[in-house]
């Protein structure tokens, strides 16, 4: 057993299968949040299983030797509780939010599941099936997501980061059930989980109640994961999507490091301090003079997210206003860029980016799930869960120089792909498609 605890509050032991739990203690009132994570993503996958992570999710609702089909969401419900999962490149999540009593409920149906769960080839079919039907409404159909997923195949060709979540289509309609047993035995292990507790809790109590839960499972023997790293660009990469659409849409993307792969750390904070500059609220750059002032935008962003396991894109987007061109927001966007490049924030604009930059991150803390998700996603990635106590600080430490100087590095025609969105006629026979229902 392994403990710790930092001025977050949070609580650190290791089952002796290898499991880590993380419990962190919130008494605000009688509420608990169980969340485990598996080491296990889109990322992990390769051509021809693509989908898998996210197929196997789904399965999961599916069944044990103890629990029938559809059990589990009801035992849950019946007690009062709330759940779901959600697959991502880098991890693999299931939680529950349940009255603080109902706790060890929680944990013997997810421990079961952990290392009991029957695949009949029946439920597959359906879920295989249910997984495409979702491809096609939120992807195939929606002609931005369509863009967006050619944009990072067209960023990426050695990297995970390659293939979108959901799958490809072609490989869904190939997926066999014997290649989603394979992955649940290569990564549904408790060495390759933590388990993370947030709520009205005794960390001791948690922690001898995952012991009975979560103990008894057998370490497995997980998949040693291969680098994949991306392999250098060497120049500016384009695509045209052509897709019915009502409005054109243009991404643009430079590849930069993130927590995990960078060489020093403060370039990952001032990038996303860059971001904020550019998209941080209402009285930011791209709001203030591409949208209400010169009106050249009908939206504009900028996104970074420093949490990711390989190196990602720092991600420019927008929409041209009526009367617009893609080409004038392309260059609008860019002279932003070059300015950045050229001239320093002042001082007053990056406190107050840096504030709502902050002011964020701490209303996210007040949600006992987000405290949870932070925790999961910085030890999913391989950083661990005491980076999140650095990020206040690390931001207010960052200066115009270094906004200026990740600008200047990273932000070039040679990291760049650029994605747009060339809208076709829409067919007025075939009206938009309805979202898909529930997972499970």
């Amino acid at each position: 057993m392994v403990t710790a605890q930092a001025k977050s509050n949070v609580h650190e032991y290791l089952l002796d299968n290898g499991m880590k739990v993380l419990v962190k203690t919130d008494h605000r009132a009688p509420v608990v949040v169980s969340q485990v994570w598996y080491k296990v993503g889109s990322s992990y996958e390769w051509g021809g299983v693509t989908g898998a992570s996210h197929v196997l999710e789904h399965m999961m609702f599916k069944g044990t030797q103890k629990h029938a089909a559809g059990e589990f969401s009801r035992i849950i419900a019946e007690q009062g509780g709330r759940e779901n999962a959600f697959t991502s490149r880098d991890y693999t999540a299931y939680f529950q939010t349940l009255e603080k009593s109902r706790l060890p409920v929680s944990m013997e149906m997810e421990a079961d599941r952990m290392h009991n769960l029957v695949m009949q080839e029946e439920e597959f079919a359906k879920e295989v099936k249910v997984v495409m039907e979702e491809r096609r409404t939120r992807t195939d159909d929606k002609p931005r997501s369509l863009t967006y997923e050619q944009f990072y195949a067209t960023a990426f060709n050695h990297s995970g980061y390659h293939h979108p979540i959901i799958g490809w289509m072609n490989d869904l309609e190939s997926l066999e059930i014997d290649d989603l047993k394979t992955w649940y035995q290569q990564y549904y292990a408790p060495n390759n989980a933590t388990l993370i507790v947030v709520g009205d809790v005794e960390p001791d109590e948690v922690y001898a109640m995952a012991k009975r839960y979560y103990g008894v499972i057998p370490k497995g023997k997980t998949a040693v994961l291969k680098p994949r790293i991306e392999a250098k660009q060497l120049g500016q990469r384009r695509i045209e999507v052509a897709a019915p659409a009502k409005l054109p849409y243009l991404l643009m993307g430079y590849k930069v490091p993130v927590l995990a792969t960078v060489e020093d750390e403060k370039e990952v904070y001032a990038l996303d301090v860059l971001a904020g500059v550019l998209d941080g609220g209402d009285s930011a750059r791209f709001s203030r003079d591409l949208i209400r002032g010169r009106q050249l935008a009908a939206s504009a962003g900028a996104s970074y997210g420093m949490h990711a396991r390989t190196d990602d894109l720092f991600i420019l987007q927008g929409i041209p206003a009526n009367g617009h061109t893609m080409q004038e927001i392309e260059a609008a966007l860019r002279e932003h860029i070059e300015k950045l490049k050229t001239e320093l924030v002042d001082e007053k604009e990056l406190k107050r980016i840096k504030a709502q930059v902050i002011a964020s991150e701490v209303y996210e803390k007040d949600s006992l799930f987000y405290q949870g998700m932070s925790m999961g996603i910085l030890e999913t990635v391989g950083l661990g869960w005491q980076r999140q106590d650095e990020y206040v600080e690390k931001i207010k430490a960052v200066t115009a120089e270094q906004v200026q100087a990740v600008a200047i590095k990273y932000l070039i025609d040679d990291h760049l792909t650029v994605a747009t969105l060339k809208p076709l006629p829409i067919d007025p026979n075939k009206p938009p498609t309805a979202p898909t229902a529930g997972r499970h």
